[in-house]
């Protein structure tokens, strides 16, 4: 005997995607109604928002985009659009007086690895946590 469904039901079916995996595994975490890539990001900001109320820190930032420029000017990506390295977090450090740049990476790629050496030639370092 086969089971009937109705039309609504069967596109709810069809439609419903299973949940994408992350290239490398990390699994996405909700912290403060703030979706992060993954468990190590989350926990790292629940870190720094407890330094922001000691007052250690301040001015923090998530997703920062560092535009990356070379001797003659702005690098481009092959697209023609500027190219840039996104941090995780930004901050001020009232310790230092400076403004700090962190990426939570489990695993960096090529790609990353490049656009932070270029980021230092800058003179901006980018801490990995």
């Amino acid at each position: 005997m086969s089971e009937k469904i109705s039309a609504g039901d069967y596109r709810a079916l069809v439609d419903a995607k299973p949940p994408r995996a992350q290239k490398y595994g990390a699994e996405a975490t909700t912290v403060d109604g703030i979706r992060f890539d993954s468990k190590h990001e989350a926990a790292r900001w629940a870190q720094l928002r407890l330094l922001e109320r000691g007052g250690q820190i301040s001015e923090l930032r998530r997703q920062v985009a560092l535009l990356l420029e070379g001797r003659d000017g702005p690098l481009k990506t092959r697209t023609g659009r500027a190219m840039r390295l996104t941090v995780d977090f930004a901050y001020l450090d009232h310790a230092t007086g400076q403004t700090v740049y962190e990426d939570a990476k489990g695993m960096p790629t090529r790609d990353y690895e490049v656009r932070r050496a270029v980021a230092a030639a800058q003179g901006l370092e980018v801490v990995e946590v």
